[in-house]
C-alpha cells in the first residue's frame, strides 16, 4: 500500500501523522509512504531523517492525495484536504465529526473511508487512539489554567498552590476519565485544593484510591456543579461521550455566578466543548471572557508540545496503521475494534453518536462494508 503523511495545516499544529521510526516499521512491511516536505519539522524530524527510513518526500500535499491509498493525519481534515480525498482512499485521523457538521457533509461527498482515532476501542472499552492525547491535554489544562489565573493575563492573580498562610487555588474537575486524572495529578502536584465531579461511583472510588485524601470526590449533579463552579478559581471539563456531542454541563447561569478573573478550561471542546459558552479557540488566539470569566478552548490543546504528543500518538496507532496497510479493509473486518473507528463509508455515516450528532440515517460499519457499491 501506498501511504501519504500531508504536513498539518491547522493552526498552530506541528504534529505528524507518522513519525519517521514508524515510516521504518511501514516499510519494513513492504509498503511505500510518501511525507510532504517539511511535515516533521515541528518535531524536529528532518526530510532527511524520513529518507533514510525509507520515505520518499514530495513537494505538495496535491501529489500526496491524489496518490496515495491511505492518508494518514494527526489533526481532522481542513476544507482543502476534504476536497481532495476520493473514493476508495483511506482516511486515519482524528474527526471530530458531531460538532462538525460542514467536515460531515464534505467526508460524505468525498466517497472516502474515514476511520477516526477517538472512536477505535479495546477489548476492556477505552478509546486508545484518543488516551495519549487526553493524557497530554488533561497535564496541559492545569498549565493553561494556571498561566491565565495570573494577573498579568486577565486572572483573579492567584497562585495556583498558594504559599504559607496563604490558601491554594480552588480546581474543580468535571469528567475523571484520563484527560481528569491527568489534570488532578498535575494539579495536586503543584499544591491546589482539588474536587473531581463524575458521576460513575466506580470512577471516584479509583481516583480516591490513587490519590488518597488530599482528592475529594463528588457525585455529579446539577447542584454539585452549580455549587462547586460557582466557589472555583479554575474548571476543567474533560467530559467525553464518544463520537458524540459532549453534555453542556455548565450552563450560562452558571458561568455568570462564578468568579469574574476565574478560568474555564473546556478540554471537551473537540467534541462541541461542555460549556454553553464555550466555542473553539486557537493557539494564536486562546481566550476570550464571557461575564468576567476566562474561557481557553484551544481545539488542538497537545500541537503546543508535537514532541511530546506525536510520538505519545504513533506509539499508539502503529498497530492500527500496520493492519490497515496489510490488510486494507480486510483490517476493520477481522478487528471490531478498529472497526468501531468507521465513522464515515462511501458517503454513509457509519457511527450512530454521529449520526444522531448531525441528523443523517445511520448504517451499521459492517453493513456499510458488505455493500459492494
Amino acid at each position: 500500500m501506498l501511504i501519504g503523511v500531508p504536513k498539518e495545516i491547522k493552526i498552530r499544529e506541528y504534529r505528524v501523522g507518522i513519525v519517521p521510526a514508524n515510516v521504518r516499521e511501514l516499510v519494513a512491511h513492504g509498503h511505500q509512504v510518501m511525507v510532504e516536505t517539511g511535515a516533521g519539522a515541528g518535531i524536529a524530524a528532518t526530510d532527511h531523517q524520513y529518507e533514510a527510513a525509507g520515505a520518499m518526500i514530495v513537494d505538495l500535499a496535491e501529489r500526496i492525495f491524489s496518490a496515495a491509498d491511505m492518508i494518514v493525519k494527526v489533526k481532522e481534515p481542513q476544507a482543502s484536504e476534504c476536497e481532495m480525498l476520493r473514493r476508495g482512499q483511506i482516511l486515519f485521523t482524528y474527526l471530530h465529526l458531531a460538532p462538525d457538521p460542514a467536515q460531515a457533509q464534505a467526508l460524505i461527498k468525498s466517497g472516502a473511508t474515514c476511520i477516526a482515532y477517538e472512536t477505535v476501542t479495546s477489548a476492556d472499552g477505552s478509546l486508545p487512539l484518543l488516551a495519549p492525547m487526553s493524557e497530554v491535554a488533561g497535564r496541559l489544562s492545569v498549565q493553561a489554567g494556571a498561566y491565565f489565573l495570573e494577573k498579568a493575563h486577565g486572572g483573579l492573580g492567584i497562585l495556583l498552590g498558594g504559599v504559607p498562610g496563604v490558601e491554594p487555588a480552588k480546581v474543580v474537575v468535571i469528567g475523571g476519565g484520563v484527560v481528569g486524572t491527568h489534570a488532578i495529578d498535575v494539579a495536586l502536584g503543584m499544591g491546589a485544593e482539588v474536587w473531581v465531579l463524575d458521576r460513575n461511583i466506580g470512577t471516584l472510588n479509583r481516583l480516591w484510591k490513587q490519590f488518597g485524601h488530599g482528592l475529594n470526590t463528588v457525585f455529579s449533579t446539577r447542584d454539585a456543579i452549580e455549587h462547586h463552579c460557582s466557589m472555583a478559581d479554575l474548571v476543567i471539563g474533560s467530559v467525553l461521550i464518544p463520537g458524540a456531542e459532549a453534555p453542556k454541563l455548565i450552563t450560562r447561569d452558571i458561568v455568570r455566578r462564578m468568579k469574574p478573573g476565574s478560568v474555564i478550561v473546556d478540554v471537551a471542546i473537540d467534541q462541541g466543548g461542555c460549556c454553553e459558552t464555550s466555542r473553539p479557540t486557537t493557539h494564536d488566539d486562546p481566550t476570550y471572557t464571557v461575564d468576567g470569566v476566562i474561557h481557553y478552548c484551544v481545539a488542538n490543546m497537545p500541537g503546543s508540545v508535537p514532541r511530546t504528543s506525536a510520538h505519545a500518538l504513533n506509539n499508539a496507532t502503529l498497530p492500527y496503521a500496520l493492519a490497515l496497510a496489510d490488510k486494507g479493509l480486510g483490517a476493520l473486518k477481522d478487528d471490531r475494534h478498529l472497526l468501531n473507528g468507521l465513522n464515515v463509508y462511501q458517503g454513509k455515516i457509519t457511527n450512530q453518536p454521529v449520526a444522531k450528532a448531525l441528523g443523517y440515517d445511520y448504517v451499521a460499519p459492517d453493513t456499510a462494508l458488505a455493500d459492494p457499491y
